[in-house]
């Protein structure tokens, strides 16, 4: 299959949307979009899009920057972005074409 592989960076996990983290709420809108993958990759250190710096520090994890991967066909990713652009939350994002599928079977049999 084809589609989209899009990234968005938060530079801050204490950061919420409608009482949820980002992170969660970007999980939660991505299942009901009906996108078929979603990674969350916790960063070290980052520099967010003004070009501040933001790291994980044992007493400050709430700055703890935050990748979160979407993969899905274009339409979807479309939705997404909309969705975003209209919820008026600021993230930087990278979209990338890809092609994508699933191999082997359910437990390997």
């Amino acid at each position: 299959m084809k589609g989209s592989q899009l990234t968005l960076y938060s530079a801050n996990q204490s950061h919420r949307v409608k009482h949820m983290t980002v992170v969660d709420w970007l999980l939660h809108e991505a299942k009901q979009a009906g996108i078929v993958g979603a990674t969350v990759v916790e960063v070290a250190e980052g520099i967010d899009a003004k070009g501040r710096y933001h790291a994980a520090r044992f007493f400050e994890l709430t700055d703890q920057p935050v990748a979160v991967t979407l993969i899905g066909d274009d339409e979807k990713i479309d939705a997404m972005l909309a969705l975003l652009r209209a919820g008026g939350l600021r993230l930087f994002y990278t979209r990338t074409p890809i092609e994508y599928d699933t191999l082997g079977t359910l437990g390997g049999q």
